[in-house]
């Protein structure tokens, strides 16, 4: 089996990477080599199989990121939520060009390769008392879940033809997030946790109230290795999956913070930031995610948990990454 991770170089990519090195198959099927793809070269996992890693721009994509004989493309490339809506180009020539390309390449391929792609809960609306049943119209009220919700559809499409083999995933906000803050509106929801456990102070822009849907990097993971398999006969045209996160608030989050790490909310300093808020506040907190099980992807560990698993996995590397100058 074949695979390409385009944005092989992000947090979700190096772990999806990371863990076909380490088992060696998926599905059930031998993994015989892995092209890894970001804007700059990713680092490549050691591995019993070839590894490549080639940079480019995902919305000149390059034959080599998607070599003949690939069997499945992880499409997570992507300009993030605050990014995309300060810089309206880059954001639709990376989240939509980037999706033609892969389109593209995949229809000159001729053999309907599976991708699976993250979309975003940003692809919808609604307030705080919000929770979305599977049915749900999707209504962005930013450019980046505009982008989102236009590849989705794209893709959807592309299956219908024969070109490709799409799953979508809507993925909640990721926490906690390894590494160091990036441009993406909800980037605070895992700095509020994460900084603290450095020592660091860090600012919340949003009330203690705030209701957000959430997964970790671990559930995550496991979702993307799971749609890559999949049996996708029962999907029909609709190919984009709301996956089974988890509602929690701003509170709850300090409240687990500190049972773990006594005292460590004092690191979060309340400062109100009006852009960031107005973006954030349409997203909504919950979702039924019905669908989802039925398909199989797995539920949700508790809040506690999704911090621990951060300290298990990454907490050490984020302390040296952040010792690095």
């Amino acid at each position: 089996m074949r695979i390409s991770i385009l944005g092989g170089g992000g947090f979700l990519g190096r772990k999806i990477a990371r863990n076909l090195a380490t088992h060696g198959t998926l599905g059930g099927k031998t993994v015989t080599a892995l092209t890894l793809f970001d804007m700059t070269e990713p680092p490549q996992p050691d591995a019993a199989f070839p590894v490549a890693s080639v940079a480019g721009d995902v919305a000149h994509l390059p034959d080599q990121a998607i070599p003949a004989g690939t069997d499945v493309v992880f499409h997570l490339a992507a300009v993030v939520s605050a990014q995309a809506e300060a810089d309206y180009d880059l954001g639709r020539r990376v989240n939509l060009r980037g999706t033609d390309a892969v389109v593209d390449r995949c229809r000159a391929l001729g053999t309907n390769p599976r991708v699976v792609f993250t979309s975003s809960v940003a692809s919808f609306s609604g307030d705080q008392s919000t929770t979305l049943p599977d049915n749900t119209r999707q209504i962005p009220g930013n450019s980046y879940g505009a982008q989102k919700a236009a590849a989705e559809l794209i893709l959807a499409d592309a299956s219908r033809r024969g070109f490709l083999d799409a799953v979508t995933l809507r993925l909640p906000t990721v926490i906690v997030r390894p590494g160091r803050p990036n441009k993406a509106a909800s980037s605070f929801f895992s700095a509020i946790v994460r900084e603290p456990l450095l020592g660091l102070d860090t600012d919340l822009p949003v009330g203690d109230d705030f209701a957000v849907w959430v997964c970790s990097p671990r559930r995550a993971v496991d979702w993307l290795l799971h749609a890559a398999t999949m049996d996708t006969s029962a999907l029909g045209l609709d190919r984009s999956i709301d996956p089974p996160g988890i509602s929690t608030t701003v509170a709850h989050l300090l409240q687990a913070l500190d049972t773990l790490a006594p005292g460590a909310s004092s690191h979060v300093k309340r400062v109100k930031d009006d852009a960031i808020a107005a973006i954030v506040s349409g997203w909504p907190p919950a979702f039924e995610a019905s669908r989802a099980r039925a398909l199989g992807f797995s539920a949700h560990e508790p809040v506690l948990d999704v911090i621990r698993a951060f300290v298990e996995d990454d907490l050490a590397a984020t302390r040296a990454d952040r010792e690095t100058p």
